[in-house]
């Protein structure tokens, strides 16, 4: 007995002797990813919303996807509502356009920027133009901690409403979301 549990510590101590912590790295865009909380405005030339424009979508504050692509690319990333502006489906009209957004967008990671024009829209109806940057701890939660914040205006080829609306793109912006309950909005 005494044996076999000199065997068994032996065999312990080796395994444990040979472990090596290993790192684990991060993705090539973790500077500019995560979620976000955000609103949409739709906004005039001066980019003042216009009349109604304010929560334009009437969703209040949704959550939005910032990642990495597939090839780990340091110089263009993901910007994903998840379906969240599909309208057609949200209020169950199928004559509401379906505005969702998933697009890859070029980025410089260097000035947090990000755009894309008349990219393809892997979730919406649209292609998409977008001109964006991300402002660290430039937003507030509730509780009054700091938080990095993004806003990116966006336009979407054939938009059914533009014109007739007044507005000429959407105003995108929010904060990152933090997790903690208290600053839920």
């Amino acid at each position: 007995m005494k044996k076999v549990l000199y065997f068994a510590a032996l065999l312990f101590c080796a395994g444990m002797m040979s472990c090596e912590k290993e790192e684990i790295g991060g993705t090539a865009t973790e500077n500019m990813a995560g979620q976000w909380v955000v609103q949409i405005d739709a906004i005039d030339d001066s980019g003042n919303p216009i009349e109604q424009g304010e929560d334009y979508f009437g969703l209040g504050n949704t959550i939005m996807l910032t990642y990495n692509t597939s090839g780990n690319s340091a110089t263009e990333m993901w910007i994903d509502d998840m379906g969240e502006y599909d309208l057609a489906t949200q209020y169950g009209n199928p004559a509401y356009p379906n505005y969702s957004l998933k697009t890859k967008v070029a980025i410089n990671q260097d000035a947090l920027t990000f755009s894309s024009s008349n990219a393809a829209n892997e979730s919406g109806a649209f292609s998409v133009s977008i001109d964006g940057k991300i402002l660290k701890g430039a937003g507030r939660q509730n509780n009054g901690s700091p938080a990095d914040s993004i806003v990116f205006f966006v336009t979407y080829t054939n938009d059914p409403w533009y014109p007739d609306d007044g507005y000429t793109k959407y105003k995108v912006s929010g904060i990152r979301y933090s997790g903690l309950v208290e600053n839920e909005r």
